[in-house]
């Protein structure tokens, strides 16, 4: 009888702590959902808002509307409908691209048999989150222009502080006429890693092409693979980008079916650009963004406001190192290994104008900013006799001084008309 007697006030325990679980789920969903798009729009890239939400115990939906911060040629419209868990959230809903008038008129008719699905699941303990998007093949067909787009998949996943993206497409085939190009399959992979409001970032990515293809009447065109590699910081002096690219091979198959045309990697970095101003640079940028209307692009005059701030990014003087230019050419049998660097001169950056460089002299202006040297190491003897210089010459100088190209300590000849 005493057993009996427990058994309702251990249901109603367990019912009370089932309800509070359900709704910790859900509190820490919506936590966790807001700081994500707060830690999006923190890079200064996204405006994101949240047109519906309606949070349930169980259940949990609304709308979200993504578009570029500077101006609005498309957004994306997402919705979701989240069923809470004692352990986790499994989410789903569906995410329709719009385009404005102008843009849709450029791209045309676009083809696809429904609207992209994602699903997704929100972790309660570890607030781990994970997306999934599947497209299915769609066309955009302009003026007798075609784009044919497979197998388009992502995977999204996390938490606060270190995200992980993957994308996947099969294939991708562009045709206007009797010229197509064709590239995959493709694989995008990145990891993006911050503190809170961005204050400090890092970012890595890789992207590897398989194949591309590119087709004409005349002759044919194949590369592969490609990989390209990038990896972005903001600390607490600058923003440094280091990327690299590698081609594996470049063949013309009607000309010379058997030798490659060339091959090699490129290896560069972007640093010094001050850390202070390219966040206050963001922070403006997201000011605009509140400021502006939502439906419109970012008003007139945006870059006379941020000039200064512009212009102070590069007030530390910049300096691009390319480690590595490494390109051998079978077919042309020519080979290149050469290294160097280019500095900017941040002196008096009063004196220079972003909104001028339209115009030829303000450009003028800022070429004479650019100091720099570049070495290619046993040169061809065909590069000497290109350069005008003796045809022994195995080492080739290039000296930039205030934006005028020198080699080995003679002015740069007119390569072209």
């Amino acid at each position: 009888m005493r057993k009996e007697r427990l058994i309702a006030p251990i249901l109603a325990v367990i019912a009370v702590a089932w309800m509070v679980a359900q709704l910790l789920s859900s509190v820490l969903f919506e936590r966790s959902l807001r700081q994500a798009l707060e830690d999006l729009e923190a890079r200064g890239e996204w405006r994101v808002s949240r047109t519906e939400s309606r949070q349930g115990w169980l259940t949990s939906q609304g709308s979200l509307l993504l578009s570029p911060l500077l101006g609005r040629p498309w957004r994306l419209e997402l919705s979701y409908h989240a069923r809470h868990g004692v352990l986790s959230t499994d989410v789903e809903g569906t995410l329709l691209p719009r385009l404005d008038s102008a843009l849709q008129k450029a791209v045309g008719e676009v083809s696809a048999p429904s609207i992209p699905r994602w699903q997704g699941r929100y972790h309660t303990l570890s607030g781990h989150s994970e997306l999934r998007l599947a497209l299915a093949p769609f066309v955009i067909q302009q003026n007798g222009r075609e784009l044919d787009v497979r197998g388009a998949r992502m995977r999204l996943e996390g938490m606060f502080g270190d995200w992980r993206t993957r994308v996947l497409l099969d294939q991708l085939t562009l045709t206007d006429g009797l010229a197509q190009l064709t590239l995959g399959p493709v694989v995008l992979e990145s990891r993006y890693t911050y503190i809170e409001d961005a204050y400090h970032f890092a970012q890595r990515d890789h992207l590897h092409i398989e194949h591309i293809a590119l087709h004409y009447p005349a002759y044919d065109v194949q590369v592969t693979p490609i990989d390209i590699h990038s990896h972005m910081v903001l600390d607490e002096s600058e923003l440094r980008l280091k990327g690299k690219l590698i081609i594996g091979e470049v063949r013309v198959p009607s000309e010379a079916p058997e030798t490659p045309l060339l091959g090699g990697r490129i290896e560069a970095e972007l640093s010094r650009l001050n850390g202070d101003a390219v966040r206050q640079t963001i922070r403006r940028l997201r000011q605009e963004a509140a400021w502006g209307d939502r439906s419109l692009p970012m008003a007139e005059g945006l870059l006379a406001r941020l000039e200064t701030d512009l212009l102070k990014v590069l007030s530390d003087s910049p300096r691009l190192d390319v480690t590595a230019v490494v390109i051998d050419s079978p077919l042309l049998g020519l080979s290149v290994d050469a290294d160097g660097a280019l500095f900017f001169d941040a002196r008096r950056l009063d004196e220079l104008s972003v909104l001028g460089l339209e115009k030829p002299e303000e450009r003028a202006r800022w070429l004479e900013r650019i100091d720099g040297d570049f070495i290619w190491h046993d040169a061809p003897t065909v590069a000497a006799l290109w350069l005008g210089l003796p045809l022994g010459t195995r080492e080739l100088q290039f000296d930039v001084i205030r934006g005028v190209w020198r080699v080995n300590g003679r002015p740069m000849p007119v390569l072209w008309p």
